[in-house]
């Protein structure tokens, strides 16, 4: 499955990475909306979700999230809505 959030907030630490293989954290801006899926290597075997997936969360609460492989490069988001059946787009896609 996957799930939608709205950007609120990131850290400026998230425009400074230029390594080849996180590049994509240049990419990030509030108030974009995300896609991020759900895949079975993050996902919990009992419960078959992905920590932090917002799961009992309304559209007010504010999450916190952090990017592997760089965690000074953080913030919040918003749940929008889960999809059972991914069609996140290529650009502003990412995984748990």
């Amino acid at each position: 499955y996957c799930v939608e959030f709205k950007t609120e907030s990131l850290s400026h630490y998230c425009a400074l990475e230029n390594r080849p293989y996180a590049r994509w954290m240049q990419y990030l801006r509030e108030g974009h909306t995300v896609c991020v899926a759900c895949q079975p290597p993050a996902m919990n075997t009992d419960t078959h979700r992905c920590s932090g997936d917002g799961h009992n969360a309304d559209r007010s609460k504010i999450l916190h999230w952090e990017a592997v492989g760089n965690p000074q490069c953080q913030g919040t988001w918003k749940k929008i809505r889960q999809l059972e059946h991914c069609s996140c787009p290529l650009v502003h896609s990412f995984i748990f």
